[in-house]
């Protein structure tokens, strides 16, 4: 490793020293390599020092999965094979809704929740959940605003790439995208995948009681049904694990990631695999909306995706501490994949000292 990125490496140390972190993984990617593979901590909370946490640790990223399904469907688009200004109703005839597929990867087709209460064990049943957001009505006119489709984005994007190319969002992921470009990053897990997994824990108790925000506002609709997505005891169970959640149930490495952001920042090419065309990219990652998001009650510019950030990077946070992105501008992408539940601050400090030193 570059005694240049020794500030990085140090902060990424005093996180786990200080308690702030118990488990996480982070790789940089700069001027087209990687330059840092950082792992600590441990997989599980109890017994930490007989399950440290290791290169190939996976854990669940939340929202950091949205741009890998996102890029699945965007594939089938670079392909021609999907329009983006077409109704969704044209590959998915049951589809109510009368919003576009670009509004769909864009956050605003209006449907940021699953109409039906559902219990957890919901997350394993991809008809059932398609099938209610199919019959389901939009909560604005879709297009007219945005607001983060919690939960439902994966089974609106995934279902999109189920209808037109036949496979699930899960295998479809292994075949065309994760295997050609050897990104260790999955929907589904089998038991071998599952074994490799950290456990989640929350670093502040009440962790899930505030991001679940206010009974009965859209925020709790949209990320608490089906139930058992803020808890741990869900979370870390085989059936979770072995779900197609694409919004939310992601589990990746951190290098996986960081490679991915880079096969992007490259045009769409990684070790001599083209999988994009550069005008494909250049699209995904341009703004598509930009204004308030009514369910993160901020203002949000989407991608077809992604969030883009003033800077010019372009990326994704999840919910509880993971992130991944890419920076043009100063050309690096990062992958920061944690087991401890709690905000984004810390890998805001260790983007603060990779900036001081690039």
């Amino acid at each position: 490793m570059h005694a240049r990125f020794d500030p990085v490496r140090d902060c990424f140390h005093d996180l786990l020293a200080s308690g702030r972190e118990s488990g996480a993984s982070l790789t940089v990617w700069y001027d087209g390599r990687p330059v840092l593979d950082l792992v600590g901590g441990s997989r599980t909370a109890d017994e930490p020092s007989s399950q440290p946490w290791r290169p190939d640790t996976l854990a669940n990223v939340y929202s950091v999965g949205k741009p890998v399904v996102a890029l699945c469907l965007l594939l089938l688009v670079d392909r021609g094979r999907v329009d983006l200004d077409s109704p969704v109703e044209r590959y998915w005839p049951e589809f109510r809704t009368p919003a576009t597929v670009r509004q769909v990867l864009s956050h605003t087709a209006g449907l940021p929740a699953f109409p039906v209460p559902r219990p957890a064990t919901a997350v394993a049943d991809w008809a059932l959940l398609a099938g209610d957001l199919a019959a389901a009505d939009p909560e604005w006119t879709p297009g007219s605003l945005a607001g983060e489709h919690a939960w439902t984005y994966g089974h609106l994007v995934g279902e999109l790439v189920r209808r037109v190319d036949g496979r699930g969002v899960g295998r479809f992921l292994a075949d065309e995208i994760a295997g050609p470009w050897q990104l260790d990053l999955a929907y589904g897990l089998g038991d071998a995948d599952q074994r490799r997994c950290a456990d989640l824990r929350y670093g502040d108790p009440q962790w899930p009681v505030r991001k679940l925000g206010e009974p009965g506002s859209l925020r709790a609709r949209a990320m608490g049904n089906p139930t058992g997505g803020l808890d741990l005891a869900v979370l870390n169970s085989p059936l979770w694990r072995g779900a197609e959640m694409p919004a939310v149930n992601l589990h990746a490495t951190a290098a996986g990631l960081s490679r991915l952001y880079a096969g992007l920042l490259a045009g769409g090419v990684l070790d001599g695999v083209r999988l994009f065309s550069p005008e494909l990219v250049a699209e995904a990652t341009r703004v598509q909306y930009d204004g308030t998001d009514v369910l993160l009650d901020r203002q949000v510019r989407w991608t077809l995706g992604m969030q883009w950030e003033p800077d010019g990077s372009w990326g994704m946070g999840g919910l509880g501490g993971s992130s991944a992105w890419a920076d043009p501008e100063r050309g690096y992408t990062l992958g920061y994949v944690t087991a401890q539940l709690a905000d984004h601050d810390r890998v805001e400090e260790l983007a603060e000292a990779l900036h001081s030193v690039l």
